[in-house]
């Protein structure tokens, strides 16, 4: 492509996005709205209102069903690459196979060099683990749509912006450190593991509030039509990424690290 045409395009762009701005500011917020601002961010956080029926038997938060789908398609995709991907595997490998082989690598030396003594299980579950935070962090971009109670339309959210999923993983996550410490010392694991008895809690509480605030940020921009152009994309996509990338890397690296502690033998006097 040449310089004049890549300089055209570049202004044609910049013609769309400013006359969409324009757009914006000339259309004026609406004179009415469902929600306030006060009140679709508190929904955001304690999903009071905004319920949907799961399967006509319970009223449940949105996060539980993109927790059930997300947990679907991550299942089934594992499936699919057992079955169908995994016996075609190479010596010379191509790009998907390079890919799983360098996602797994990665996990797996995270478990290694954090708990060079018991690993292979440590490695399973922070790969788990590491794969439902990403995806489920992605999930959010698809925009998939759920029918409240009372008939509105809303975005599934990532599963683990409800802070009933955060505490469950971290929970889960101390569970695995408890039983690497069981397994590695004994009773005396179990003392050094319940030593950090806050580390479930500031576990749940730091990837909520990760995801979380990037939830916020997209609702208050999303709410006034001013900002809903074109800005929603580069903030929702920035953070969305941000944070699976790094909430993926925190948790994972913070389980290996505590698990490696407690498991560590202690030299007998």
């Amino acid at each position: 492509m040449s310089k004049k045409k890549r300089v055209t395009g570049l202004i044609i762009w910049l013609g769309i996005v400013l006359a969409l701005l324009v757009c914006g500011l000339l259309t004026g917020t609406p004179a009415a709205k469902q929600e306030s601002i006060k009140e679709v961010m508190r929904d955001a956080v304690l999903h009071e209102s905004n319920k949907i029926s799961l399967f006509g038997i319970l009223d449940v938060n949105p996060a539980l069903v993109s927790a059930l789908t997300v947990t679907a398609v991550v299942l089934l995709i594992a499936a699919c690459i057992r079955i169908f991907i995994i016996p075609r595997f190479q010596y010379v490998p191509g790009k998907f196979q390079l890919l799983l082989e360098q996602m797994v690598g990665f996990f797996d030396n995270l478990a290694k060099t954090n708990s060079p003594h018991r690993n292979g299980f440590l490695g399973a579950y922070v790969f788990a683990a590491g794969v439902y935070i990403f995806i489920g962090t992605l999930f959010e971009l698809f925009g998939l749509q759920g029918v409240t109670t009372k008939g509105m339309s809303i975005a599934l959210p990532a599963p683990l912006s409800d802070i009933n999923a955060a505490i469950s993983l971290g929970c889960l996550s101390y569970l695995v450190i408890l039983s690497g410490g069981i397994v590695g010392n004994g009773f005396r694991g179990v003392g050094s593991t319940l030593k950090d008895f806050s580390l479930p809690i500031s576990m749940s509480f730091r990837l909520f509030g990760a995801l979380l605030s990037g939830l916020l940020v997209t609702e208050l921009v999303y709410y006034y039509i001013h900002l809903s152009f074109v800005l929603p994309v580069l903030v929702g996509i920035m953070f969305t990424l941000l944070h699976a990338l790094i909430q993926t890397y925190v948790l994972t690296m913070l389980t290996a690290l505590f698990y490696g502690e407690v498991s560590e033998p202690h030299k007998k006097k």
